[in-house]
């Protein structure tokens, strides 16, 4: 598997992702993922993804806003730079308890989470 795939994190579980990368025998992916000054998410990937499979790890749970939003960057940051394919895997899926209204003017927000993994790249 060496080469062929990637296997990136966000900031919402690390040990898990040295876990999986532990059992594949793939080192985690270079990548910072932090904040501006402001408190906006910053990504940066540093390796070479292009051509590759690019796995992102992250879970969306508290603080779940946060750990979306970095999600969200980093599918943007290894589809600009060029991956083959981008595979999310998301352990907790945060907003899952709404997949279907249940009342009239509520939304389906388990749907929206999804639709913006979709146009982000994933």
């Amino acid at each position: 598997m060496r080469g062929i795939l990637k296997i990136f994190g966000g900031n919402s579980n690390p040990a898990l992702l040295q876990s999986i990368c532990d059992i594949l025998d793939v080192a985690p992916g270079k990548a910072l993922v932090s904040s501006f000054s402001d408190g906006e998410v910053r990504v940066e990937i540093h390796e070479n993804v292009r051509g590759k499979d690019v796995y992102l790890l992250q879970s969306t749970c508290h603080p779940i806003n946060r750990n979306v939003v970095e999600l969200l960057v980093l599918i943007d940051a290894v589809k600009r730079a060029s991956a083959s394919r981008i595979n999310v895997v998301i352990p907790y899926y945060g907003y899952g308890r709404k997949d279907q209204k249940d009342r009239p003017r509520v939304p389906i927000t388990a749907k929206l989470i999804a639709d913006l993994l979709s146009v982000a790249g994933a």
